[in-house]
């Protein structure tokens, strides 16, 4: 799809859904890619990586954490040499209004969806400049469109894409483009945990397929070939914007 061979790309968030597509998409198209997880999830996608030929580091932290941010980027920087592509694919999804929703939940909610991309986005930025290359946040549906029941997760979405914005003024002169993806429902591990641990996992997966105008949820791949062209030098002149993926749920 694109050429990128000889770049090095850092995914948080990619020890599933579509930060572990995204993590093999890179690859697939010559990048090494430096995968991050919280647990030790994304050693796997690294493994994956490492036996079909590609090029692959495990950096484990906690992104809303500036400890282990700092330490992955001297990690990323010692292993591989640089950074050409930061995508900030980490998140979670808490659900509930604002009378529901606990400031504890709220708090951690910001923490890991926007002072995690701030963080990343902070430590890799010196080698970004070096590089003039790209930053690409994940967003959602959620910051452009209200959904009933997702008040923490709407906001911290928001805030992503109106930093993307931020950063994107900030760092032009720079030559270090960012862009945002903000996907509508799709079908990840996430996601089919939530369905599951539903009181009728059929009716609830039923449910959200039914509110998608396409009739179906999207999956992990279709974000990360967004993710692939917002990050693509083919891409060069695109800076500041917002690529909805959701199956026409913003219409």
């Amino acid at each position: 799809m694109f050429d990128y061979h000889g770049k090095i790309v850092w995914i948080t968030g990619a020890g599933a859904g579509i930060g572990a597509a995204c993590a093999r998409a890179f690859a697939r198209q010559g990048a090494a890619v430096a995968v991050n997880s919280v647990s030790d999830s994304a050693r796997r996608v690294a493994d994956e990586i490492e036996k079909d030929g590609g090029r692959a580091v495990f950096l484990q932290g906690d992104v809303s954490r500036e400890e282990d941010v700092a330490i992955m980027a001297k990690r990323l920087e010692g292993q591989l040499g640089g950074l050409d592509v930061l995508v900030n694919c980490a998140g979670i999804v808490s659900g509930g209004n604002v009378e529901e929703t606990s400031l504890t939940e709220w708090e951690r909610t910001m923490a890991v969806n926007v002072t995690g991309v701030f963080l990343t986005s902070k430590y890799a930025m010196p080698c970004l400049k070096k590089s003039q290359g790209v930053i690409v946040n994940v967003s959602s549906l959620v910051a452009i469109k209200g959904v009933a029941n997702r008040a923490a997760y709407s906001a911290s979405k928001g805030a992503v894409l109106a930093l993307t914005k931020a950063m994107a003024a900030d760092y032009l002169k720079d030559g270090v483009r960012v862009n945002c993806v903000s996907p509508g429902t799709i079908l990840s591990p996430s996601l089919e945990g939530r369905i599951a641990a539903s009181d009728d996992p059929e009716k609830a997966y039923r449910d959200f397929v039914a509110r998608q105008p396409m009739g179906r949820l999207g999956r992990p791949e279709e974000i990360a070939a967004a993710i692939l062209f917002a990050a693509s030098s083919e891409a060069g002149f695109m800076d500041g914007v917002n690529i909805p993926v959701d199956g026409a749920g913003s219409l």
